[in-house]
């Protein structure tokens, strides 16, 4: 089932974005990506990759979109946030989709990633703002 949201309104349907949208208009978001997403593009269509166990199927939602010809993007967690020293030395920037949707929403509210990330990206990932390590 694809979920559509657009700001406030959400709709469902059993189709394909690969049917409901030119290919060139859809950007698939996934954590594998070498795009780093600097803005959000109100013409662009927003696919949330997503898996339930990320040590199994590494890049598993990056070669789907390959396969697609589609552009790929990943959230700009490298660029904005640093690793922060943890017990299990643990870094992770794959995030559960309401993770992503939260920080989309929030950037798109705030146009701030180091905001966006901060609402997001939990500590348990492994990565913080700059201004957050001391």
């Amino acid at each position: 089932v694809l979920f559509l949201v657009c700001i406030f309104q959400m709709d469902t349907t059993q189709e394909s974005y690969l049917d409901l949208f030119p290919l060139d208009a859809i950007v698939y978001l996934t954590p594998d990506s070498e795009n780093a997403l600097e803005d959000i593009d109100p013409n662009k269509v927003y696919v949330l990759g997503g898996l339930v166990d990320e040590s199994i199927h590494k890049k598993l939602t990056l070669q789907r979109a390959q396969e697609q010809s589609l552009q790929t993007a990943r959230l700009p967690i490298r660029e904005y946030m640093v690793k922060t020293v943890n017990t299990k030395n643990y870094h992770s920037e794959t995030l559960a989709i309401n993770q992503v949707f939260d920080v989309l929403s929030t950037y798109y509210e705030t146009r701030s990633w180091p905001a966006a990330l901060k609402a997001g990206v939990s500590s348990g990932k492994g990565y913080v703002l700059p201004d957050a390590v001391k």
